[in-house]
């Protein structure tokens, strides 16, 4: 097995403020994201979308990121694993992002409904704006996924200790388990990043990195829940899902409904 590296959440003490890596992954994901995006804008423009666009457009979609994944993990995993007593015990536990606890189908809810609302604002096709967005998404799955990994959360199924990669978590008892934040990293992140950006490489299609991410995402996601210990989990005509595979069902239809309606207009 190889050992759990030992690495401080910390990033950096500045006195009482502690710059924690969960929140630099964030950082880095948003300037990195940002920059693609505005090139993406700029090499493949579109009507009314332009790169000064793209950061006001930035600017909402951080705040669905936040406010989504948020509002989406206390709905989709706090409430129905502690029930609405803790609303009752705590009115400000949804609000307390600080404390960590995010959903990543939460944050594409609040994405969806802030590019709706820029291309409003704008007068932008929201499709435009969705597919020069998406392609960037893999940035900040990639860096979250690491800062689970270095905090130690969202730990792996346990597994054989003859797995070569197997790691014991600090907080997840003696059993060895699957690294399951890295598959993540590199499904989620760096595969996906790769697909999308040979799909815009040349030109872009309308609807076609839409679908390709939401796709993507719902295929890595439901495959990689395999092997990560599930929070909840669903019985439905004899199979288990997990909630993060039943949640990335409408996701996958919703990618190849786009991926069909892109080949079309081809």
């Amino acid at each position: 097995m190889i050992p759990f590296p030992d690495i401080s959440p910390i990033a950096l003490q500045l006195g009482p403020v502690a710059v924690r890596w969960y929140g630099l992954a964030y950082v880095a994901g948003m300037l990195g994201g940002l920059w693609l995006a505005k090139r993406l804008a700029s090499r493949h423009p579109a009507r009314n979308l332009s790169p000064d666009t793209m950061e006001n457009a930035f600017l909402a979609i951080i705040l669905g990121v936040v406010l989504g994944g948020r509002l989406g993990y206390v709905l989709f995993y706090a409430l129905p694993t502690y029930g609405f007593g803790l609303l009752a015990a705590d009115p400000t536990y949804p609000f307390r992002v600080w404390e960590g606890g995010m959903s990543f189908h939460g944050g594409v809810i609040g994405v969806v409904l802030a590019m709706f609302w820029v291309a409003w604002k704008h007068r932008i096709h929201p499709l435009d704006l969705a597919d020069r967005i998406t392609p960037v998404l893999p940035i900040g799955l990639f860096f979250g996924r690491i800062a689970n990994f270095i905090n130690g959360e969202l730990w792996g199924r346990v597994t054989s200790p003859e797995l070569p990669w197997a790691m014991v978590f600090p907080h997840a008892g003696p059993q060895p388990r699957h690294p399951s934040q890295l598959y993540e990293a590199g499904l989620e992140g760096l595969v996906l990043f790769a697909l999308l950006w040979l799909t815009t490489r040349k030109g872009i299609t309308r609807y076609q990195p839409s679908g390709v991410f939401l796709t993507g995402y719902a295929l890595a996601r439901i495959f990689v829940e395999n092997f990560r210990t599930p929070e909840i989990t669903h019985t439905y005509m004899g199979l288990q899902l997990t909630q993060g595979q039943l949640l990335s069902l409408p996701m996958l239809v919703v990618g190849l409904v786009f991926l069909y309606v892109a080949s079309r207009a081809r």
